[in-house]
């Protein structure tokens, strides 16, 4: 077959609509494209002049530009599954399409993918897709590792493929349509991927599952660039932005602490001034050279995975933690002019009730500027999925966003909502919002108000499910 028209699509659990809340709600309507999908299109564009991408994120998809591929890849994490299926099934019906699937969810529930499509592509496909596409090209059977298909009502999986080592690239953010359009609104931001991997091995993570524990690192000069292209592609836009921040979005960026610091080395030498913000693990906070130079090169917080608030917890999850050591990498941090945001997860088999309040008060009393609030995550392949697959109230992926969706041991589902919602409203109160417009800075300002937002838009939707919730916890 001759292919001359592929076409990547981003699903959203709720497809992207124009409305007044996309400028202060984050993740309603509107979110920052997927910047894993946007550089496979951006690989393949180099071969194949007639590519481009849609993200649910930020527009509609435009299905009569669609209908006419030849090859449709769609990407998905869980959340997102059910909407991808959804456009999978449409587009193999309304269509000659190709379709393929791939992503976080679709690689490690390939059994569950390969229904709705011809192939899927699994782990990384940086090397993979290209080859995918060439086969199709010449009517070849797929013979390189990393794909999945069904023959003759048989799942047929070519082998686990290894890791690309080489992973430069800048994704061509203007393959996505809509985006330079939608980049003054300031619930996106810039988001730049420099490394793969994490050493660690938590039970619940399925990043490491799915990127391997062997951390893996663009060149600085790589990540320099593409620094420098997405505050040129986000300054681009019909308006001007009011937050002007940069987004490093490794889940740990601190894994190769030389790497880390030859980055941070190679932005305070480029010259490039604008707020960083990146994700870390706790430990970073015992590292006063790397805080130090956090701070010169422009990084305003740092987003602590946090995750539990009790020892047990950690011990529990193979997270090697301790609350004591995380209070007090807390305050390091904040010594060196630094603000935390943390991410937890509530849900935990040692959890009671109370449990809200008892993370409100931790985010209080350490002076915590912003949270992220989870249930416990349950993405098919990780060992916490495995290991209470039995205590799931249901498969619907669109509810696997942070809301509860199994049965606690020592709470009701009914009841840890409940925590969620508390927790949640004591953090962004009305008192702490007087205090950050007094106290912090304009830019932890208008995070505030935003996330303020934000998290009350959460709390709409976990009070939906509270019904639902309380009557399967009847059978708890």
């Amino acid at each position: 077959m001759k292919i001359k028209k592929i076409r990547f699509i981003e699903p959203g659990e709720r497809p992207y609509k124009r409305t007044v809340l996309n400028h202060f709600v984050y993740d309603r309507y509107i979110r920052t494209p997927s910047v894993g999908l946007n550089l496979l299109a951006t690989i393949v564009k180099k071969e194949y002049d007639d590519t481009y991408m849609y993200s649910e994120a930020i527009s509609k998809i435009l299905r009569k530009d669609v209908v006419d591929a030849d090859v449709i890849f769609i990407g998905i994490f869980t959340f997102q599954a059910n909407r991808g299926y959804q456009i999978a099934r449409y587009f193999k019906k309304h269509t000659n399409a190709i379709v393929v699937m791939g992503g976080l969810h679709a690689s490690m529930n390939y059994t569950e993918a390969v229904k709705y499509c011809d192939y899927v592509l699994l782990g990384e496909g940086d090397e993979s897709i290209l080859e995918l596409l060439h086969s199709l090209e010449k009517e070849e059977p797929i013979s390189f590792p990393g794909v999945a298909y069904r023959q003759n009502k048989r799942i047929i999986v070519t082998g686990k493929r290894k890791p690309p080592e080489n992973i430069d690239g800048i994704p061509d953010r203007s393959l996505v349509y809509q985006y330079q359009n939608r980049v003054h609104y300031n619930t996106i931001w810039p988001q730049i991927h420099g490394s793969r991997g994490c050493p660690h091995n938590c039970d619940y993570c399925a990043l490491v599952r799915h990127f391997g524990r062997k951390v893996r690192t663009r060149s600085v000069e790589d990540v320099l660039e593409d620094i420098r292209s997405s505050i040129a592609f986000f300054n681009s836009g019909p308006f001007p932005r009011l937050l002007k921040g940069v987004w490093l979005t490794d889940d740990n960026f601190f894994a190769d602490r030389e790497w880390a610091m030859n980055v941070l080395h190679g932005i305070i030498d480029s010259g490039i001034r604008v707020p960083f913000t990146v994700q870390a693990r706790y430990e970073v906070g015992f590292d006063h050279e790397m805080l130090a130079l956090l701070k010169q090169a422009g990084f305003f917080e740092l987003a602590l995975g946090i995750e539990f608030i009790d020892d047990s917890d950690f011990e529990a999850y193979h997270k090697k933690s301790t609350v004591e050591e995380i209070k007090q990498a807390i305050k390091n941090i904040q010594s060196c002019g630094l603000s935390v945001r943390g991410l937890f997860i509530l849900g935990a088999d040692n959890n009671t009730p109370g449990i809200g309040d008892k993370l409100a008060d931790f985010v209080i009393e350490n002076h915590i500027q912003g949270v992220l609030i989870q249930s416990m995550y349950f993405v098919p392949g990780t060992p916490v999925y495995q290991q209470n697959r039995h205590r799931l109230l249901h498969h619907n992926w669109s509810k696997y966003n942070g809301q509860v969706v199994h049965y606690p041991k020592q709470i009701s589902p009914y009841q840890l909502q409940l925590e969620h919602i508390r927790a949640s409203r004591r953090i962004y109160s009305v008192k702490r919002l007087a205090k950050s417009l007094i106290f912090d800075d304009p830019i932890h300002k208008m995070l505030f108000i935003g996330e303020m937002f934000w998290h009350k838009s959460i709390c709409m939707d976990l009070k939906k499910e509270l019904p639902y919730l309380k009557e399967r916890s009847k059978e708890y």
